[in-house]
């Protein structure tokens, strides 16, 4: 992986916390460029029994990662649960907020939006095209090809902006707020971290053939191709998202912020 030159933090504070939802799960490329910002992660498993910071106040960003597992999953696993709980509570800290994939799924639905799988059936396992909306030209510089992993999509609520999108799942990135973002794709997903993913997934292995979904060697080769563009946005973005930090003014509570963790 090319290596961006480090950069000041934006921020006195110093720490940022980052949400996985597996034992062996890694913030990849995104926890190595807020690292090479100067940051200190602080990982959590919520899956696992970590329990999440109640202060936030040394925090400089909450990122929330993907996994296996579905937004709404809040009556099985307590994990899932308690993230839709606690999200609301970083919103209202003024804590930049970045959701990916199941991250921003779980966003979505602290909104009082919709998670749910596409209504044929069509999943999003590789590469796909994504562009910007109108409001989303200033955080994209154009059409994109991006890395994903989903069988499920969202219906944003009203209060959300929609930033990219596509034609299977609509909704691939959008914005809640002044900080709190969500991506559909994997900007964060290494070489490293496909060939494990495409190496050890039934899923991939079942799902291959029907459409979005790429087989091993096509995740692999089009690394070289549709990463270096990734990386440099990602790079870029999160520049300007940790400077989107609203403290020390806490920005107003909205009012679904427990709707939907409370369903």
């Amino acid at each position: 992986m090319m290596v961006m030159a480090a950069k000041p933090k934006k921020s006195s504070r110093s720490k940022i916390a980052v949400v996985v939802h597996q034992e062996k799960s890694r913030p990849g490329r995104v926890g190595a460029l807020l690292e090479q910002r100067g940051y200190q992660l602080q990982r959590f498993c919520p899956n696992l029994g970590c329990q999440l910071p109640r202060d936030l106040d040394d925090y400089a960003g909450v990122v929330v990662f993907g996994g296996p597992m579905s937004a709404n999953d809040c009556g099985t696993l307590a994990g899932i649960k308690g993230e839709l709980e606690w999200i609301p509570r970083v919103i209202e800290a003024g804590v930049p907020f970045l959701g990916l994939c199941l991250g921003a799924q779980l966003l979505t639905r602290v909104a009082g939006g919709r998670v749910a799988p596409h209504p044929q059936g069509r999943m999003e396992i590789g590469y796909a095209r994504i562009v910007p909306t109108e409001a989303g030209r200033d955080w994209f510089p154009g059409p994109m090809t991006v890395y994903q992993w989903h069988r499920e999509g969202m219906d944003l609520p009203g209060c959300c902006e929609l930033l990219a999108t596509n034609d299977t799942y609509p909704v691939q990135g959008f914005r809640c707020g002044p900080n709190a973002f969500g991506f559909q794709f994997h900007p964060e997903v290494t070489l490293e971290m496909k060939e494990a993913w495409t190496l050890n997934s039934e899923r991939l292995r079942e799902s291959v053939g029907q459409p979005g979904v790429h087989p091993r060697g096509v995740h692999l080769s089009m690394h070289a191709l549709y990463d270096p563009p990734l990386g440099r946005w990602i790079d870029g973005f999160l520049d300007r998202w940790l400077a989107t930090d609203a403290r020390p003014e806490a920005v107003p509570a909205p009012a679904f912020a427990y709707a939907a963790a409370a369903s």
